[in-house]
Protein backbone atom coordinates (compact mmCIF):
# COMPACT_ATOMS: atom_id res chain seq x y z
CA UNK A 1 0.00 0.00 0.00
CA UNK A 2 2.89 2.67 0.88
CA UNK A 3 4.13 1.87 -2.76
CA UNK A 4 0.73 2.71 -4.39
CA UNK A 5 0.49 5.61 -2.19
CA UNK A 6 3.18 6.86 -3.62
CA UNK A 7 2.18 6.27 -7.34
CA UNK A 8 -1.20 5.89 -8.02
CA UNK A 9 -2.99 8.20 -10.02
CA UNK A 10 0.64 9.19 -11.11
CA UNK A 11 1.81 8.98 -14.64
CA UNK A 12 4.92 11.39 -15.07
CA UNK A 13 5.18 10.20 -18.55
CA UNK A 14 2.45 12.29 -19.51
CA UNK A 15 3.15 15.18 -17.87
CA UNK A 16 5.93 16.01 -19.56
CA UNK A 17 8.14 14.44 -16.77
CA UNK A 18 6.93 16.00 -13.94
CA UNK A 19 6.25 13.90 -10.74
CA UNK A 20 3.16 15.60 -9.98
CA UNK A 21 0.03 16.44 -12.41
CA UNK A 22 -0.49 20.24 -12.83
CA UNK A 23 -3.28 22.06 -11.40
CA UNK A 24 -5.63 22.62 -14.53
CA UNK A 25 -7.87 25.70 -13.74
CA UNK A 26 -9.73 25.21 -16.13
CA UNK A 27 -14.26 26.35 -17.22
CA UNK A 28 -14.36 26.48 -21.19
CA UNK A 29 -12.73 23.63 -22.99
CA UNK A 30 -12.31 24.28 -26.51
CA UNK A 31 -13.09 21.23 -29.15
CA UNK A 32 -11.10 20.16 -31.74
CA UNK A 33 -13.96 20.26 -34.14
CA UNK A 34 -17.92 19.59 -33.87
CA UNK A 35 -17.62 15.81 -34.68
CA UNK A 36 -15.04 15.77 -31.31
CA UNK A 37 -18.06 18.16 -29.81
CA UNK A 38 -20.29 15.51 -30.99
CA UNK A 39 -19.25 12.84 -29.22
CA UNK A 40 -19.11 14.51 -25.93
CA UNK A 41 -22.70 15.21 -25.88
CA UNK A 42 -23.50 11.61 -26.78
CA UNK A 43 -21.70 10.66 -23.32
CA UNK A 44 -24.18 10.79 -20.48
CA UNK A 45 -20.93 10.69 -17.87
CA UNK A 46 -19.08 13.02 -19.41
CA UNK A 47 -15.62 10.72 -18.60
CA UNK A 48 -13.60 11.46 -21.89
CA UNK A 49 -11.67 15.09 -21.45
CA UNK A 50 -12.26 17.39 -23.02
CA UNK A 51 -15.81 18.34 -22.11
CA UNK A 52 -15.87 21.57 -19.26
CA UNK A 53 -14.46 21.78 -16.06
CA UNK A 54 -17.67 21.35 -14.22
CA UNK A 55 -17.30 17.61 -15.56
CA UNK A 56 -13.70 17.30 -13.90
CA UNK A 57 -9.78 18.49 -15.24
CA UNK A 58 -7.11 16.23 -15.47
CA UNK A 59 -6.29 16.91 -12.28
CA UNK A 60 -9.16 15.80 -11.10
CA UNK A 61 -9.17 12.81 -13.07
CA UNK A 62 -5.49 12.07 -11.94
CA UNK A 63 -7.29 12.05 -7.86
CA UNK A 64 -9.67 10.07 -8.63
CA UNK A 65 -7.89 7.60 -9.95
CA UNK A 66 -5.82 7.53 -7.57
CA UNK A 67 -8.40 6.96 -4.64
CA UNK A 68 -10.29 4.34 -6.78
CA UNK A 69 -7.12 2.20 -6.79
CA UNK A 70 -6.45 2.72 -3.18
CA UNK A 71 -10.11 1.64 -2.53
CA UNK A 72 -10.28 -1.32 -4.71
CA UNK A 73 -13.06 0.29 -6.80
CA UNK A 74 -14.35 0.83 -10.23
CA UNK A 75 -14.17 4.61 -10.39
CA UNK A 76 -14.61 7.83 -8.27
CA UNK A 77 -16.44 11.22 -7.70
CA UNK A 78 -14.66 14.09 -6.56
CA UNK A 79 -17.13 16.35 -4.93
CA UNK A 80 -16.22 19.88 -3.02
CA UNK A 81 -16.49 18.64 0.76
CA UNK A 82 -17.01 15.55 2.37
CA UNK A 83 -20.82 16.54 2.96
CA UNK A 84 -21.84 17.04 -0.49
CA UNK A 85 -20.15 13.62 -1.17
CA UNK A 86 -22.71 12.30 1.74
CA UNK A 87 -25.86 14.24 0.28
CA UNK A 88 -24.98 13.04 -3.69
CA UNK A 89 -24.26 9.16 -2.50
CA UNK A 90 -27.61 9.12 -0.90
CA UNK A 91 -29.61 11.13 -3.12
CA UNK A 92 -28.09 8.56 -6.12
CA UNK A 93 -30.83 5.84 -4.08
CA UNK A 94 -33.44 7.34 -2.79
CA UNK A 95 -36.57 9.16 -3.84
CA UNK A 96 -40.38 9.70 -2.22
CA UNK A 97 -41.88 6.42 -0.76
CA UNK A 98 -38.52 4.93 0.15
CA UNK A 99 -37.37 4.03 3.64
CA UNK A 100 -33.84 4.30 4.85
CA UNK A 101 -32.07 2.86 7.48
CA UNK A 102 -28.86 5.32 9.38
CA UNK A 103 -26.77 4.34 11.96
CA UNK A 104 -27.29 6.05 15.14
CA UNK A 105 -23.66 6.68 15.14
CA UNK A 106 -23.06 9.20 12.20
CA UNK A 107 -21.89 12.16 11.60
CA UNK A 108 -24.27 15.12 12.69
CA UNK A 109 -24.43 16.63 9.08
CA UNK A 110 -25.03 13.58 7.55
CA UNK A 111 -27.86 12.88 10.27
CA UNK A 112 -29.45 17.09 9.92
CA UNK A 113 -29.13 15.92 5.97
CA UNK A 114 -31.18 12.75 6.32
CA UNK A 115 -34.22 14.43 8.51
CA UNK A 116 -34.41 16.74 6.14
CA UNK A 117 -35.25 14.15 3.88
CA UNK A 118 -38.25 13.96 5.14
CA UNK A 119 -39.81 16.93 3.78
CA UNK A 120 -39.22 14.93 0.32
CA UNK A 121 -41.47 11.71 1.31
CA UNK A 122 -38.20 10.05 2.44
CA UNK A 123 -38.53 7.88 5.44
CA UNK A 124 -35.48 7.82 7.86
CA UNK A 125 -34.84 4.82 10.64
CA UNK A 126 -32.20 5.08 12.85
CA UNK A 127 -30.32 2.22 14.39
CA UNK A 128 -28.49 1.00 16.67
CA UNK A 129 -24.79 0.68 14.83
CA UNK A 130 -24.50 -3.14 17.08
CA UNK A 131 -27.21 -4.23 15.05
CA UNK A 132 -24.79 -6.56 12.87
CA UNK A 133 -26.60 -9.10 10.95
CA UNK A 134 -30.02 -7.93 12.84
CA UNK A 135 -29.85 -5.35 10.45
CA UNK A 136 -32.38 -8.34 8.71
CA UNK A 137 -35.27 -7.65 10.93
CA UNK A 138 -35.10 -3.52 10.06
CA UNK A 139 -35.34 -4.32 6.66
CA UNK A 140 -38.72 -3.63 5.03
CA UNK A 141 -39.76 -3.82 1.45
CA UNK A 142 -39.42 -0.28 0.43
CA UNK A 143 -35.63 0.02 2.52
CA UNK A 144 -33.45 1.51 -0.50
CA UNK A 145 -30.62 2.00 1.26
CA UNK A 146 -28.17 1.48 4.33
CA UNK A 147 -25.99 4.13 5.37
CA UNK A 148 -23.01 3.13 8.00
CA UNK A 149 -20.09 4.75 9.92
CA UNK A 150 -17.33 2.44 11.20
CA UNK A 151 -16.22 3.61 13.41
CA UNK A 152 -18.98 6.14 14.52
CA UNK A 153 -18.48 9.54 14.97
CA UNK A 154 -17.51 11.00 18.97
CA UNK A 155 -19.16 7.31 20.36
CA UNK A 156 -16.64 5.32 18.11
CA UNK A 157 -19.28 2.37 17.82
CA UNK A 158 -17.59 -0.18 15.17
CA UNK A 159 -19.99 -1.73 13.43
CA UNK A 160 -20.06 -5.54 11.55
CA UNK A 161 -19.65 -4.25 8.12
CA UNK A 162 -19.34 -7.49 6.27
CA UNK A 163 -22.39 -8.85 8.38
CA UNK A 164 -24.66 -5.75 7.33
CA UNK A 165 -23.72 -5.47 3.69
CA UNK A 166 -24.26 -9.05 3.23
CA UNK A 167 -27.70 -8.98 4.39
CA UNK A 168 -28.33 -5.92 2.22
CA UNK A 169 -26.80 -7.16 -0.75
CA UNK A 170 -28.76 -10.31 -0.28
CA UNK A 171 -31.88 -8.34 -0.03
CA UNK A 172 -31.32 -5.89 -3.21
CA UNK A 173 -30.98 -2.85 -0.62
CA UNK A 174 -27.35 -0.94 -1.19
CA UNK A 175 -24.83 -0.03 1.61
CA UNK A 176 -22.89 3.66 1.84
CA UNK A 177 -20.31 3.47 4.63
CA UNK A 178 -18.23 6.63 5.15
CA UNK A 179 -14.73 5.33 5.93
CA UNK A 180 -13.52 9.03 6.65
CA UNK A 181 -11.57 8.08 9.75
CA UNK A 182 -9.77 4.85 8.83
CA UNK A 183 -9.04 5.82 5.20
CA UNK A 184 -8.11 3.09 2.09
CA UNK A 185 -4.50 2.97 4.61
CA UNK A 186 -6.26 0.98 7.13
CA UNK A 187 -9.55 0.14 5.90
CA UNK A 188 -11.09 -0.97 2.53
CA UNK A 189 -15.07 -1.32 2.48
CA UNK A 190 -15.72 -2.14 -0.73
CA UNK A 191 -13.76 -5.36 0.21
CA UNK A 192 -16.47 -5.75 3.07
CA UNK A 193 -19.34 -5.57 0.90
CA UNK A 194 -20.21 -2.11 0.65
CA UNK A 195 -21.49 -0.76 -2.57
CA UNK A 196 -20.61 2.62 -2.46
CA UNK A 197 -17.97 4.35 0.18
CA UNK A 198 -17.89 8.29 0.94
CA UNK A 199 -14.90 10.37 2.29
CA UNK A 200 -14.23 13.68 3.75
CA UNK A 201 -11.28 14.10 1.75
CA UNK A 202 -10.70 17.48 3.61
CA UNK A 203 -9.24 15.77 6.92
CA UNK A 204 -6.81 12.71 6.34
CA UNK A 205 -6.58 12.48 2.58
CA UNK A 206 -5.45 15.79 2.52
CA UNK A 207 -3.95 15.90 5.57
CA UNK A 208 -2.67 19.60 6.13
CA UNK A 209 -6.18 21.41 7.22
CA UNK A 210 -5.74 23.27 4.11
CA UNK A 211 -8.35 22.03 2.33
CA UNK A 212 -12.04 21.61 1.55
CA UNK A 213 -12.89 18.09 -0.32
CA UNK A 214 -15.09 14.87 -1.08
CA UNK A 215 -14.88 11.96 -2.46
CA UNK A 216 -16.91 8.56 -3.87
CA UNK A 217 -15.85 5.33 -4.59
CA UNK A 218 -18.14 2.96 -6.18
CA UNK A 219 -18.51 -0.13 -7.65
CA UNK A 220 -19.06 -1.07 -11.50
CA UNK A 221 -22.94 -0.99 -10.45
CA UNK A 222 -23.11 1.93 -8.65
CA UNK A 223 -21.02 4.26 -10.71
CA UNK A 224 -23.26 5.30 -13.19
CA UNK A 225 -25.66 6.10 -11.28
CA UNK A 226 -23.47 8.13 -8.53
CA UNK A 227 -21.89 9.77 -11.30
CA UNK A 228 -25.31 11.13 -13.09
CA UNK A 229 -26.45 12.65 -9.92
CA UNK A 230 -23.19 14.45 -9.38
CA UNK A 231 -23.39 15.84 -12.49
CA UNK A 232 -27.40 16.85 -11.70
CA UNK A 233 -26.90 18.38 -8.92
CA UNK A 234 -23.49 20.40 -10.60
CA UNK A 235 -21.26 18.70 -8.22
CA UNK A 236 -17.50 19.46 -9.21
CA UNK A 237 -14.65 19.79 -6.41
CA UNK A 238 -11.80 22.68 -7.17
CA UNK A 239 -8.49 21.85 -9.07
CA UNK A 240 -6.56 23.42 -6.29
CA UNK A 241 -8.53 21.31 -3.78
CA UNK A 242 -8.27 18.03 -5.69
CA UNK A 243 -4.07 18.88 -6.44
CA UNK A 244 -3.88 18.88 -2.47
CA UNK A 245 -5.73 16.13 -2.22
CA UNK A 246 -3.37 14.25 -4.80
CA UNK A 247 -0.34 15.24 -2.56
CA UNK A 248 -1.88 14.29 0.25
CA UNK A 249 -2.41 10.35 -0.49
CA UNK A 250 1.74 10.74 -1.16
CA UNK A 251 1.84 10.71 2.56
CA UNK A 252 -0.89 9.14 3.51
CA UNK A 253 0.49 6.04 4.98
CA UNK A 254 3.46 7.38 6.44
CA UNK A 255 0.93 9.88 8.69
CA UNK A 256 -1.97 7.63 9.33
CA UNK A 257 0.97 5.32 11.67
CA UNK A 258 2.22 7.72 13.20
CA UNK A 259 -0.94 9.60 14.07
CA UNK A 260 -1.85 5.76 15.39
CA UNK A 261 1.47 5.72 17.63
CA UNK A 262 0.60 8.97 18.77
CA UNK A 263 -3.34 8.32 19.79
CA UNK A 264 -2.53 4.84 21.37
CA UNK A 265 -0.15 6.11 23.28
CA UNK A 266 -2.14 8.92 24.60
CA UNK A 267 -4.84 7.21 25.04
CA UNK A 268 -3.33 4.54 27.04
CA UNK A 269 -1.88 7.42 29.43
CA UNK A 270 -5.15 9.06 29.76
CA UNK A 271 -6.79 5.91 30.90
CA UNK A 272 -4.77 6.25 33.90
CA UNK A 273 -5.64 9.97 34.20
CA UNK A 274 -8.38 10.74 37.71
CA UNK A 275 -11.32 12.34 36.21
CA UNK A 276 -11.34 10.14 33.17
CA UNK A 277 -13.86 7.53 32.99
CA UNK A 278 -12.93 6.01 29.76
CA UNK A 279 -11.32 6.33 26.39
CA UNK A 280 -13.91 5.30 23.16
CA UNK A 281 -11.22 3.91 20.65
CA UNK A 282 -11.44 0.88 19.20
CA UNK A 283 -7.48 -0.15 19.35
CA UNK A 284 -7.63 -0.46 22.73
CA UNK A 285 -8.17 -4.10 23.92
CA UNK A 286 -10.75 -3.27 26.79
CA UNK A 287 -12.77 -1.45 23.99
CA UNK A 288 -16.13 -2.75 23.00
CA UNK A 289 -15.17 -2.35 19.49
CA UNK A 290 -12.24 -3.83 19.65
CA UNK A 291 -12.37 -7.62 18.29
CA UNK A 292 -14.61 -6.04 15.05
CA UNK A 293 -11.72 -3.27 14.61
CA UNK A 294 -8.78 -6.12 14.80
CA UNK A 295 -10.83 -8.30 12.25
CA UNK A 296 -11.61 -5.68 9.57
CA UNK A 297 -9.14 -2.93 10.39
CA UNK A 298 -5.62 -2.98 10.07
CA UNK A 299 -5.21 0.30 11.84
CA UNK A 300 -6.07 2.65 14.10
CA UNK A 301 -6.74 6.27 13.28
CA UNK A 302 -5.59 9.85 15.69
CA UNK A 303 -9.30 10.51 16.56
CA UNK A 304 -10.73 8.97 19.88
CA UNK A 305 -13.53 10.07 22.65
CA UNK A 306 -12.64 11.11 25.80
CA UNK A 307 -15.55 10.69 28.82
CA UNK A 308 -15.08 12.30 31.69
CA UNK A 309 -16.41 11.39 35.45
CA UNK A 310 -20.29 12.19 35.35
CA UNK A 311 -19.60 14.47 38.70
CA UNK A 312 -18.62 16.81 36.14
CA UNK A 313 -20.63 19.15 34.58
CA UNK A 314 -20.44 22.24 31.43
CA UNK A 315 -18.22 24.63 33.67
CA UNK A 316 -15.82 21.93 34.43
CA UNK A 317 -15.49 20.87 31.29
CA UNK A 318 -15.01 24.50 29.80
CA UNK A 319 -12.13 24.99 32.87
CA UNK A 320 -10.32 22.08 31.44
CA UNK A 321 -10.92 22.94 27.67
CA UNK A 322 -9.98 26.80 28.64
CA UNK A 323 -6.70 25.69 29.98
CA UNK A 324 -5.63 23.93 26.67
CA UNK A 325 -2.88 25.58 24.58
CA UNK A 326 -1.54 22.65 22.23
CA UNK A 327 -4.90 21.23 20.99
CA UNK A 328 -7.16 23.99 19.51
CA UNK A 329 -10.62 24.32 19.95
CA UNK A 330 -11.76 23.55 16.13
CA UNK A 331 -13.79 21.47 14.10
CA UNK A 332 -12.55 18.82 11.93
CA UNK A 333 -9.46 16.55 12.10
CA UNK A 334 -6.68 14.60 10.34
CA UNK A 335 -4.68 17.45 9.78
CA UNK A 336 -1.27 17.57 11.53
CA UNK A 337 -2.74 19.48 14.50
CA UNK A 338 -3.84 18.50 17.48
CA UNK A 339 -7.88 19.41 18.11
CA UNK A 340 -10.36 18.43 20.97
CA UNK A 341 -14.57 19.82 20.80
CA UNK A 342 -16.88 19.07 23.18
CA UNK A 343 -19.47 16.44 22.32
CA UNK A 344 -23.06 16.30 23.10
CA UNK A 345 -24.13 12.35 22.28
CA UNK A 346 -27.38 12.90 24.31
CA UNK A 347 -29.26 15.37 22.07
CA UNK A 348 -28.14 14.01 18.58
CA UNK A 349 -28.58 10.11 19.50
CA UNK A 350 -31.67 7.92 20.06
CA UNK A 351 -32.71 8.10 23.72
CA UNK A 352 -31.21 6.24 26.79
CA UNK A 353 -28.00 6.03 24.62
CA UNK A 354 -25.47 8.40 26.92
CA UNK A 355 -28.22 7.72 29.75
CA UNK A 356 -25.95 8.24 33.11
CA UNK A 357 -22.36 8.70 31.55
CA UNK A 358 -20.03 11.70 31.81
CA UNK A 359 -19.53 14.80 29.86
CA UNK A 360 -17.75 13.33 26.46
CA UNK A 361 -14.88 15.37 23.97
CA UNK A 362 -13.55 14.47 21.08
CA UNK A 363 -9.67 14.28 20.97
CA UNK A 364 -7.94 13.84 17.20
CA UNK A 365 -4.01 13.64 18.52
CA UNK A 366 -1.86 15.60 15.71
CA UNK A 367 1.83 15.47 15.17
CA UNK A 368 3.22 17.53 17.76
CA UNK A 369 5.94 15.87 20.72
CA UNK A 370 3.97 13.52 23.06
CA UNK A 371 5.48 14.84 26.11
CA UNK A 372 3.82 18.23 24.95
CA UNK A 373 0.61 16.72 24.59
CA UNK A 374 0.61 14.54 27.48
CA UNK A 375 1.59 18.04 29.38
CA UNK A 376 -1.03 19.71 27.67
CA UNK A 377 -3.90 17.62 28.68
CA UNK A 378 -2.87 17.35 31.93
CA UNK A 379 -2.99 20.85 32.68
CA UNK A 380 -6.27 20.62 31.69
CA UNK A 381 -7.34 17.87 33.75
CA UNK A 382 -6.00 19.43 36.80
CA UNK A 383 -8.13 22.42 35.83
CA UNK A 384 -10.90 20.15 35.73
CA UNK A 385 -10.16 18.80 39.06
CA UNK A 386 -10.31 21.81 40.86
CA UNK A 387 -13.61 22.18 39.77
CA UNK A 388 -16.93 20.95 41.30
CA UNK A 389 -20.80 20.10 40.58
Amino acid sequence: MDTRFVHAGSDPRKQHGYVNPPVYRASTVLYEDIEAMDASQADPLKREMPVYGRFGTPTGRAFEAALTDLEGGYAAVATCSGLAAITTAILSFVQAGDHILVSDSVYLPTRKFCDSLTGLGVEIEYYDPCVGKDIDNLLRPRTRLVYLESPGSTTFEVQDVPAITGVCRSRGVVTVIDNTWATPAFCRPLGLGADVVVHSATKYLTGHADSILGAIVCTEATFATVRATAIRLGQCASSDDVYLGLRGLRTLGVRLRHHQHQALELARWLEKQDGVVSVLYPALPDDPGHELWHRDFSGAAGLFGLELDPRYRKPAVDAFLGELRLFGLGHSYGGYESLIVPADPVSHRLPGTWSGRGPLVRVHVGLEDLDDLKADLGAGLHALSEQRA
